[in-house]
Order: C-alpha cells, then structure tokens, then sequence
C-alpha cells in the first residue's frame, strides 16, 4: 500500500508503482470510440501514461493540456490519459478543449489498470479512481520513470517526465 494526500488528509491506494527497469503491465482500456486498447498496440513507441482520478477536476484538466502541449513536439511518442472517467466525458472535454495530441483511455469496465498498476484508491473519498501518476515507458514497454504525485491536488513533475523521454 502507498499513502498520498489529498489536501493534506492521508489516502491509499493498492500499492507502489512499477519500478524502473521493470517491463509494464499489460492493460485493456476504453477508447473513446468504445473499442479497446491495450499496451501492446504502442510497441515500437514510447508511451507516457498519464493517470489521474477525474479529467473534470482542475488539475486532471491541467495535466491533459500540458501534455497535449507538450506531444506536439515529441517524436515517436504516445501520450495516452487516463483515468476511470466515462470515454464520453473524456470526449466532451478534449473537444470543448481542443486537445488533439493525446489518446484519453478509461478504465471504467473492469478496473484492471488502476490494480495493475498499484494506483486504485482504497479509501478516503476518491476511493476506487486513480492516483494522479505518470510513468513513462520506452520502445520496449520497459518503465524508465514513474511518478505518483504525493499530494493529490498537485500537478506531476511534466519536466523529468520530458527529460526521461529524451534520455531514452
């Protein structure tokens, strides 16, 4: 179990992040189309997930646009957002957003993502959405960095994200 805050008060959530070196965990996550995607339709590319509990809080929002921003200049990258918001509130955003970098993903089926990857809240009030993390994986589907943001209301480090990218 890892503890995060949230405005200060402690929440869990099932685990730590998948460490450094380590190959990613396989997942099946909700398209916006409603068809599936999983980690396997991105080999060849470095992916970044960026996961978060609900596209309709602030800095969920922020962290979708800083991305979007920030893919436009990546090569041979995916950026792909994701949290267990409906795959139609994820569209309304992007399109009232005008966000066209990044592929949003919901894990609102099964919740296989959030407990594969260790970031399902257990308790607290956000208890069964994600952790706010991003972990980036090379060509190979290896992590190479992973972050689980400590205090929920605070946005990810998008800089040493960038710069593991570039060091891959």
């Amino acid at each position: 179990m890892a503890t995060v805050t949230l405005k200060g008060n402690e929440i869990n959530t099932l685990g730590n992040l998948p460490e450094n070196g380590s190959q990613a965990p396989e997942f099946k996550l909700t398209k916006n189309d409603l068809s599936q995607a999983s980690l396997s339709d991105y080999a060849g590319q470095k992916v970044v997930l960026n996961i978060f509990p609900s596209i309709d809080t602030g800095t969920c929002a922020q962290s979708v646009r800083q991305f979007n921003q920030e893919a436009a200049e990546l090569d041979n990258t995916k950026i792909l957002c994701i949290s267990k918001d409906l795959p139609f509130a994820q569209t309304r955003f992007c399109g009232a957003e005008g966000i066209d970098k990044v592929e949003t993903l919901s894990d609102f089926r099964d919740g296989n993502f959030g407990k594969s990857y260790n970031v399902e809240f257990t308790d607290g009030p956000l208890q069964g959405l994600l952790s706010r993390s991003v972990v980036v994986l090379n060509e190979k589907g290896q992590v190479i960095y992973s972050e689980q943001v400590s205090e929920t209301v605070d946005e990810p480090n998008y800089k040493a994200a960038l710069e593991a990218l570039m060091d891959a």
